[in-house]
């Protein structure tokens, strides 16, 4: 199972296992990693599941849908590296992800 590594905005870093196919919101949710609030449940409707993923990872996980560029509009200090972690989709060749919560979502 790839590991995740999600870096909250004091610097505190916490590395989880994520089961591939889910996402990496779901990851955090099943592992209360603080900074995550999902309260959409992962459907793309709401922007409190916000990540910025590390730049030499941008590459792996890509970049926004418009779909997700439409909700991130609605997210706290949005960056190019900004991106919503219910559309992130764990794959085996993003084990050793990092990612960062905002200092605040929405």
């Amino acid at each position: 199972m790839p590991n995740i590594t999600f870096i909250d905005a004091h610097g505190e870093s916490r590395t989880v296992e994520g089961e591939t196919g889910s996402t990496v919101m779901e990851t955090a949710i099943r592992n209360a990693i603080p900074g995550i609030e999902a309260e959409c449940g992962g459907a793309c409707a709401c922007a409190t599941c916000h990540v910025y993923v590390d730049d030499a990872w941008m590459p792996a996980v890509g970049h926004a849908e418009p779909m997700e560029e439409d909700m991130l509009d609605f997210a706290f200090d949005v960056r190019p590296n900004s991106r919503l972690s219910c559309q992130i989709r764990i794959r085996d060749d993003l084990d050793g992800l990092v990612v960062r919560t905002p200092e605040r979502q929405g």
